[in-house]
């Protein structure tokens, strides 16, 4: 860009487009200020929410346990608290097998 002796004195004086560009430029400028704080606003009230949803996990973890315990069969729930057998890996349906029949022994004995 070559300055002509007439773009000297235009230089000094802003011209009314070189005006509103800067105002512009300050509008935009405040604009993101605001954004900025605002993002960083919502990022502390989200942080905030994390922490209130982390002091809930140990009651989460509870009933937790309470439903995996209220979801098991009967023969389960009492073998809860002892070892166990010596065929560890035995099907909830031969269990189940087991269970019928202890029952109809008591019953037919």
């Amino acid at each position: 860009m070559s300055m002509t002796p007439g773009s000297k004195s235009r230089s000094s004086t802003p011209t009314v487009f070189e005006q509103q560009r800067e105002e512009l430029v300050r509008e935009i400028a405040v604009g993101m200020e605001q954004v900025l704080q605002n993002i960083n606003r919502l990022n502390r009230n989200l942080e905030s929410i994390v922490a209130v949803g982390n002091e809930f996990s140990s009651v989460e973890a509870l009933w937790s346990q309470f439903e995996n315990f209220m979801g098991r069969p009967e023969e389960e729930k009492a073998e809860s608290g002892v070892k166990e057998k010596e065929e560890p890996h035995e099907d909830q349906s031969e269990l189940h097998e087991q269970g019928l029949a202890n029952e109809r022994s008591e019953l037919d004995g």
